[in-house]
């Protein structure tokens, strides 16, 4: 469809002039609008000069519409309906995404840092007597969570990955680091020497599933530590979440790379053991993704967003 030329007016123009069809005065309009007649008078003739088209005849009795008048008022009627009803449409629109938002999260965030957020913003929204937007969580890895955004299917996503995804907007929100993890009775947890990233990567690991977070920033940071060529083993097992993996390498399956928040507890009790690597760089940044401008539209992933912001500023 081409665009519009430049002699359709605005619809501001074509509400001022389906006032004076209505009232068949040019003073009447300029009231309903809070104008004078003189801006009236002046907008009218802005609208014949630009569409070209003659539509009203200024008489002592009032005004009237000329032939060619009375067709575009009753144009003019009908698109301003349409108008009406896309308006409406906005505002219910503008209403709902200040209600609820639909959020895709890796599993390392949606476990053990959403939570607390959620409810830092609902006792900050309570505070101020409001009433604190829905959030709609689907957990899963942190390719699937792009695609999620991308594909419209989430409103705002957070990732693990070593590298901000394109054609995205992007915040970092937090930060993490990955550790080693071993069980108490493990030959790693009694070594004397420190573990080699070659070391590490020659040895089977369980492992979340390829498109995780936590794999892909492993896998960067072995090949910053070793070049791009470095073949990692196979994993000994490949899992579908965190507790998964944790679970497995207590049980004896194997060593793992896993987020400190994952086995924080584990940590804590002495049930798993970290072992330092230290040519490996395992920090990494946890961002936030969403479709379109340097910040999300006003309303609830805005809203939730700049808490989350504040909480990790803090």
């Amino acid at each position: 469809m081409p665009p519009l030329s430049a002699h359709m007016p605005e619809l501001s123009a074509f509400e001022i002039f389906l006032a004076i069809a209505r009232t068949g005065s040019l003073g009447a309009a300029a009231r309903e609008f809070g104008l004078t007649q003189q801006a009236v008078s002046a907008r009218l003739a802005s609208v014949e000069a630009q569409t070209g088209v003659a539509l009203v005849v200024r008489t002592p009795r009032g005004s009237r519409l000329t032939r060619a008048g009375v067709v575009v008022a009753e144009w003019a009627d009908r698109l301003l309906d349409v108008a009406q009803y896309v308006d409406a449409g906005l505002a219910s629109l503008r209403s709902e995404s200040r209600k609820r938002v639909r959020v895709a999260a890796s599993l390392t965030i949606a476990e053990h840092l959403m939570p607390r957020w959620l409810v830092s913003l609902q006792v900050a929204t309570n505070r101020l007597g409001a009433v604190a937007p829905e959030v709609i969580m689907t957990a899963t890895n942190s390719d699937q969570v792009i695609a999620a955004v991308r594909d419209g299917k989430a409103d705002l996503g957070f990732i693990e990955t070593p590298n901000a995804p394109t054609g995205l907007r992007s915040r970092i929100i937090g930060h993490d680091e990955l550790v080693v993890i071993v069980p108490a009775d493990h030959k790693w947890a009694r070594r004397q020497r420190e573990l080699t990233a070659s070391e590490l990567s020659r040895t089977p690991l369980v492992t979340r599933e390829p498109g995780s977070g936590t794999r892909d920033s492993l896998t960067a940071a072995l090949r910053k530590a070793l070049g791009d060529s470095i073949q990692q083993a196979h994993p000994v097992l490949e899992l579908s979440s965190a507790a998964a993996v944790r679970a497995a390498v207590v049980a004896g399956a194997g060593p793992a790379v896993m987020s400190r928040l994952a086995v924080a507890d584990d940590l804590e009790i002495g049930r798993l053991r970290t072992v330092a690597v230290p040519e490996l760089s395992l920090g990494r940044q946890l961002r936030a993704i969403w479709v379109g401008g340097r910040v999300p539209p006003i309303g609830a992933v805005r809203d939730l967003l700049s808490h989350i912001t504040s909480r990790a500023a803090n």
